[in-house]
């Protein structure tokens, strides 16, 4: 009886606040509970990863957003900076993170990411403003930017549902 090589298994980049793991810059999690994160953990889909984290960046840290009306990739393309709370300038840290991430997907064959909106280095479908006043503003972070340039795709936690009806489809 011929043996053919097991099917590759897709795997998915999930930001690490969303698998429990107190990385936000406020030092808490943002756990997501979804029965297609326990199934893909199980068949060893998932890759964790914080891209702030991964840059050296400290945990808790002061929040940082954007510059006001810009996006993920006006920060790649050095258009736009990402700026802290109080005025300090981290767009070298968070371009790190997302190259950091990349770089991640690309060892471990992630064909997706699960990324936690709203981040200034996550957010896939809105990010903070730039104002510091809770305000969003439709766009990507750093991290969503660069991964869906290169090829892979991105969802946000709310868009759990259209991720496992893709995965179950493939």
């Amino acid at each position: 009886m011929e043996r053919y090589p097991k099917p590759m298994t897709v795997k998915i980049l999930v930001s690490a606040c969303l698998m429990g793991h107190a990385v936000r810059y406020d030092g808490q999690a943002k756990p997501l509970v979804h029965p297609a994160l326990d199934r893909w953990r199980e068949e060893g889909r998932l890759v964790t990863i914080c891209p702030e984290m991964s840059a050296g960046m400290p945990v808790p840290r002061l929040p940082a957003e954007i510059e006001p009306g810009k996006t993920g990739a006006g920060v790649l393309s050095g258009a736009a900076r990402v700026l802290e709370s109080k005025g300090g300038d981290v767009t070298e840290e968070f371009r790190k993170a997302a190259e950091n991430a990349l770089a991640l997907a690309r060892e471990t064959g992630c064909a997706y990411a699960l990324l936690i909106d709203g981040s200034p280095s996550c957010g896939s479908g809105f990010i903070y403003d730039g104002s510091f006043t809770g305000s969003r503003l439709q766009g990507e972070g750093v991290t969503a930017a660069l991964l869906r340039a290169k090829g892979i795709r991105v969802f946000s936690d709310k868009e759990i549902e259209t991720l496992a009806a893709l995965i179950d489809a493939a």
